[in-house]
């Protein structure tokens, strides 16, 4: 792994990747601070710019606006109490009551610091693990590949918004867009309805734009309010607050901890993982910290478990080419992309590629802790924009970057197509995410499928005959039972809270 580092360190270590890194910590960042767009809509926008550019130096671009669009959230919900994105949703806890309190600077600059902290931790993590990961994985044979996707792809169904059965459907129409195209096994047209322009499938890049950028910005409008102006005062945060964040270092590390982990499980993310590092840390503080209040345990544990999601999310997305959450789908596209293939082979084939990934995103950390602190002023003008001035922007860049792709307008009509089924299925309350990561683990997922059957002597039972591939069929049946549970419980609990209002009604 020092090798592989080293050998990193030359791809890295330029003024395009370092330059990059900065500017996309930035991205990030602003991204981040509007409600409503978050990191996911960030790379999603500047993944044709990224393609275009040296793998290394595009993947910390990429990698450094989720970085820098993990904290970012955390600005608009200490100042106005509305979480730039859901990773900020239990900052604003302490975060926004510390403001209130006249620490509204104290506040950002430790959320700052403790997300770059975190973020160190799950770099960590992520250069650890991710090679004794894919070093076991480079056992693996086509059933347990197969497996693997499918694990991949109900995980993110079973923890997506919504029913299980929503999550279910959703992956499985991204596993259908997969197969549209050219039969890589018979070369046979499969849905392409004489089109020349279906021969390749749906380019990954417009389908991403469309489900997320074009269906938010739509709903953003339809949402109203599209000339208010939100009213923040100035803000400027000083490194004294590193120090106060390093106060709490065994809160800072148990946090860190907990966001690498919830990162590495695929699905799981970091809202879950920073509302997991809150409850950990209240458990454990003394009552006069005052969580709730306006503690600094609590912005320390909910910014640094939310970055360590970042690295930990990675872990899977690298060695095994699974992303964990939907913004590493999408870096794992980026990578297909530009020619690379996650997984075992790339850490054996391309050491340098993988090396020069786990610097830039140490470096996009150590960048967030001096642009961040140094910039928010920036940022916090951001916030003022109105949305009226925003939203063209974002959709011009949505259509300026899904043509540049190919110079191809049937990209443009893909992008607007998946743009009107990513309106649909938020009307319908389905679930996005399953429906990116099915289109990008459905060639996976079919090949390795094929594969197996064609070296089976007993059909299915391939799968079974293997330990590796019926541990996973075993975690996959699990996780489906678990989800029904959990669903029932739900619906339990929900009609004995209903039980007394109906009580009372009869009585009046």
């Amino acid at each position: 792994m020092i090798q592989a580092l080293m050998s990193g360190l030359d791809l890295m270590w330029t003024p395009l990747s370092l330059g990059l890194t900065v500017l996309g910590v930035v991205f990030g960042l602003i991204v981040g601070a509007l409600p409503g767009l978050g990191p996911l809509m960030g790379i999603v926008l500047m993944l044709p710019v990224a393609i275009t550019l040296p793998p290394v130096a595009a993947m910390g671009f990429l990698i450094a606006i989720a970085v820098g669009g993990s904290c970012g959230g955390s600005i608009s919900a200490i100042l106005l109490r509305i979480p730039g994105t859901p990773l900020a949703a239990a900052t604003l806890l302490d975060g926004y009551p510390m403001a209130q309190n006249g620490r509204a600077a104290d506040a950002t600059g430790i959320a700052i610091s403790a997300s770059a902290l975190g973020g160190l931790f799950g770099g960590i993590v992520l250069i650890f693990f991710s090679p004794l990961l894919a070093s076991f994985a480079s056992q693996f044979a086509p059933p347990e590949y197969t497996m693997l996707a499918l694990t991949g792809l109900i995980a993110i169904a079973v923890v997506s918004e919504g029913s299980l059965l929503k999550g279910l459907i959703v992956g499985a129409m991204g596993l259908l867009i997969a197969t549209i195209g050219t039969d890589e096994f018979s070369t046979g047209y499969r849905f392409t309805f004489g089109s020349y322009d279906m021969l390749n499938g749906f380019h990954i890049v417009a389908i991403v734009v469309g489900v997320f950028a074009i269906s938010e910005m739509t709903m953003q409008v339809a949402s109203g309010g599209l000339n208010d102006r939100p009213a923040v005062g100035a803000v400027r945060p000083s490194f004294r607050t590193f120090l106060l964040t390093l106060k709490h270092w065994v809160n800072l590390i148990r946090s860190s901890a907990i966001g690498a982990f919830f990162g590495a499980l695929p699905g799981a993310g970091g809202t879950i993982s920073s509302f997991a590092a809150y409850a950990a840390a209240s458990a454990v503080a003394k009552p006069e910290e005052g969580y709730g209040k306006g503690a600094e345990g609590g912005v320390v544990a909910t910014e640094s478990a939310n970055n360590a999601t970042v690295g930990g999310s990675l872990v899977p997305s690298l060695a095994l080419g699974v992303p964990g959450d939907a913004s590493s789908a999408v870096l794992i596209g980026a990578l297909l992309i530009l020619g690379f293939f996650p997984g075992p082979q790339m850490f054996q084939q391309q050491p340098e590629i993988v090396g020069g990934v786990f610097l830039v995103y140490l470096f996009s950390n150590v960048a967030l802790l001096f642009v961040g602190i140094l910039a928010t002023p920036v940022f916090v003008w951001v916030l003022r924009l109105k949305k009226s001035y925003l939203i063209p922007v974002v959709l011009l860049l949505c259509a300026i970057g899904t043509f540049a792709l190919q110079a191809s307008v049937f990209d443009l009509w893909v992008m607007l197509g998946f743009g009107l089924l990513g309106i649909l299925l938020r009307l319908g309350n389905y679930p996005l995410a399953p429906l990116v990561i099915g289109a990008i683990l459905g060639p996976l997922l079919e090949n390795n499928l094929r594969r197996s059957l064609l070296i089976s002597r007993e059909g299915f039972w391939i799968f079974l005959d293997r330990p590796v591939a019926a541990t996973l069929v075993a975690a996959n049946v699990l996780l489906i039972l678990g989800a029904l549970w959990m669903g029932y419980r739900r619906r339990q609990l929900k009609k004995k809270m209903q039980e007394p209002n109906n009580t009372a009604t009869r009585s009046a």
